[in-house]
């Protein structure tokens, strides 16, 4: 494909996890006798890729954060606070993720003796974008003959910020090995010059429309 026309954008649910057991030494404590905060926070890693895998193929969880304390070398980890990042397009799907991931803490909480607070600090609804933007996004695709998808926005854009006050859609073009967000993207330029001018394209079909209506 060469133009991704963009529909919308993942919702997102971001939570902090903070896992607290009992500090103690590597060596006197019996493993039978541990609270051992990480290995709670590990077993979590997992579980939050199951809640993922769960809603595939839209379903998106990470951890991508994580402090151990005491963090030292002979130290059971009496605390740890990881991060957990959710999305999809589909709200009503982020809450159903959102009671499987509190779920999974509980049960793992209580198998490894642990207690586990489940924090939300952030939520972005999923966003949709203006249907007739985004028809003149496919229908410049067409036009140009570029071979096209829809396609759902994983990260946040300006433009779901601009949707909420004013019209708004987006065109996507392909970078290498699907990499984005990062200091190695890399589009062609052919594709750049494509997205291009699926831009003019949409703009001049939207300013053609809007000067009817006056």
């Amino acid at each position: 494909m060469v133009i991704g026309v963009v529909t919308g954008a993942l919702g997102q649910r971001w939570y902090d996890c903070i896992w607290t057991g009992q500090d103690a030494h590597a060596g006197p404590t019996p493993m039978e006798a541990r609270h051992d905060a990480l290995r709670g926070a590990a077993k979590m890693v997992e579980a939050v890729n199951t809640v993922a895998m769960g809603h595939a193929p839209d379903g998106r969880a990470t951890v991508g954060f994580m402090q151990v304390k005491p963090n030292s070398r002979n130290v059971i980890p009496g605390s740890v606070t990881m991060s957990v990042d959710m999305r999809h397009p589909d709200d009503d799907h982020l809450v159903t993720m959102d009671r499987e991931l509190r779920a999974a803490a509980a049960l793992i909480a209580r198998e490894h003796r642990l207690e586990c607070e489940v924090r939300q600090v952030d939520q972005f609804p999923a966003s949709r974008f203006n249907l007739e933007c985004v028809d003149a996004v496919r229908r410049a695709a067409k036009t140009l003959a570029y071979p096209y998808r829809e396609i759902v926005s994983g990260a946040g854009h300006d433009a779901i910020y601009v949707a909420r006050v004013a019209p708004a859609a987006m065109i996507f073009v392909p970078c290498k090995d699907g990499i984005s967000h990062n200091e190695i993207e890399d589009a062609r330029p052919e594709h750049l010059e494509a997205g291009a001018n699926v831009l003019l394209h949409a703009m001049l079909a939207r300013a053609v429309v809007s000067r009817a209506a006056r």
